[in-house]
């Protein structure tokens, strides 16, 4: 039996996975362009503006409004959607704390639902029995790259008259039924922190086809103002959440190698999901057949620890990191966060919502806990490599397997 890693042996990865972020002269000499044009400031300028149309049209939408990061995205959406106090967002109780903060900042509540065991995106069924008269929006978030069913909620969110917010900052170029996400509901947010799929640091955008939706999201990302109107007229609340000439360039490029690099991730975490799902105790986030391309965030698998010897979690990813493979941590469940739990969220909220009680605190959330404890994520950039990347994985995956016994006893 081969050494653990972790304990001196050789480490299953043989070979470095590609380094991240990924550039090359087409970043350098859109930064030269934008440098030497002296023109930073994307108000005057011509590169976010190109890449907000590059990247909605990508995307199968017609307006993209390009801003300072995924947060702010959200943000800019439910200022556009108009959402105020006393309304209510439904939010999948596992993703990332912006997902629910963009709401609060609106001073509405986030209303938090469990998600589907086996996809780790919201449960539509869940989503609907929350509904209530308050209720504004549903928020689908595409986990891991992986779409939320957009039939469902798309058919929900129209029958009771909702607006779908699809919250793809996992989900660059991800596809449903053959069509891009972020074009089901009324806006797509995406992020380009460091991170993810495309990135020039920090960075966001909202997608839309919808003409009344894009000219408040966009008033709302500018200070209020209107294009083609006076620069200090100011039609609506808003901020400054515009993007940078810099980071509309880099982004331009970014995006050139998008659709190619999407298809290794899909290919290669296919990959992964066949290999893993052979070693008894390892179950893939499931797949819909429905999603046709997934842009693979991470792939992310459950690990059954009562098969591992019934080593912790903390545990295992010590060891598979100590075999050389990285790990993207997963989202701890939102009401368990201090935010909700100590109940400073209610300094956003008024009137009665400020000091009712909220049901969903009180509710049980078994496939986020699941989600958030007991799974692993491969990162995108491991997703990056070749066909022998993803066997030492699986590899790595089968020797700790082999060595639960001295992992338990240490």
């Amino acid at each position: 039996m081969a050494e653990l890693a972790l304990f001196g042996g050789k480490p299953a990865k043989s070979k470095p996975f590609p380094v991240w972020p990924q550039y090359d002269e087409k970043e350098r000499r859109a930064l030269e362009e934008v440098l030497e044009s002296r023109v930073w400031w994307r108000t005057p300028g011509t590169k976010t503006l190109t890449f907000e149309r590059e990247f909605a049209a990508f995307h199968g939408a017609k307006h993209g409004i390009a801003v300072t990061n995924g947060t702010a995205a959200l943000e800019v959406t439910m200022l556009a959607l108009g959402v105020q106090p006393g309304d209510e967002v439904i939010v999948p109780d596992f993703t990332f704390i912006a997902t629910a903060s963009a709401v609060l900042a609106e001073g509405a509540l986030p209303v938090l639902v469990d998600i589907d065991r086996e996809t780790l995106c919201i449960d539509a069924e869940l989503a609907e029995a929350a509904i209530t008269p308050r209720t504004k929006a549903i928020v689908a978030v595409d986990m891991g790259g992986n779409p939320a069913d957009l039939d469902a909620l798309s058919a929900l969110c129209e029958k009771r008259g909702l607006a779908l917010i699809e919250d793809c900052a996992h989900a660059h170029a991800s596809e449903w039924r053959g069509k891009r996400v972020g074009s089901y509901g009324t806006a797509g947010t995406f992020s380009f922190q460091s991170g993810k799929l495309m990135t020039a640091g920090e960075g966001g955008i909202v997608i839309t086809s919808d003409e009344a939706f894009e000219r408040r999201a966009r008033s709302a990302h500018d200070c209020g103002r209107l294009p083609g109107e006076w620069f200090y007229d100011h039609f609506q609340h808003g901020s400054n959440y515009r993007l940078s000439e810099w980071q509309g360039a880099v982004l331009s490029a970014q995006l050139s190698r998008l659709d190619s690099q999407t298809k290794l991730r899909h290919k290669n975490a296919r990959l992964l999901d066949a290999e893993l799902s052979k070693i008894e105790g390892i179950t893939p986030q499931k797949l819909d057949s429905r999603c046709t391309r997934n842009g693979q965030y991470a792939q992310i698998f459950h690990v059954e620890l009562a098969k591992f010897g019934g080593i912790s979690m903390k545990r295992f990813v010590e060891a598979m990191i100590a075999e050389g493979i990285p790990n993207q941590a997963s989202y701890p469940p939102l009401h368990e966060r201090d935010v909700f739990r100590n109940g400073s969220y209610r300094e956003r909220l008024s009137g009665a919502q400020k000091t009712e009680p909220h049901k969903f605190l009180q509710q049980e959330f078994p496939n986020t806990q699941r989600a958030a404890w007991e799974t692993y994520w491969v990162p995108q950039t491991a997703l990056l490599g070749d066909e022998e990347d993803m066997h030492e994985i699986v590899e790595a995956v089968k020797k700790i397997q082999k060595s639960t016994r001295i992992l338990a006893g240490a």
